[in-house]
């Protein structure tokens, strides 16, 4: 049997890695017990892709740069 480190998406971190059960769809959970990272909880294969961290970075980036929705449908996920 073979231990793979997961990597905490935002703080890169392998050592303060625990998992946290799971998920309504059975994906395992995961929690970085870093206390200078932000994020605290992770999924590493997401079943809806508009959860993952660099879709909401975008959709906030949309947001903020007040994009109408003829632009919002131009950018490519």
């Amino acid at each position: 049997m073979v231990l793979k480190p997961v990597p905490c998406p935002a703080c890169e971190d392998t050592q303060n890695v625990v998992k946290r059960g799971k998920s309504k769809e059975g994906k395992q959970r995961y929690l970085c017990q870093n206390p200078m990272c932000s994020t605290k909880t992770f999924i590493l294969d997401y079943s809806d892709k508009g959860r993952l961290p660099e879709v909401k970075r975008q959709m906030v980036d949309i947001c903020v740069h007040g994009s109408g929705i003829r632009d919002t449908a131009r950018v490519s996920p």
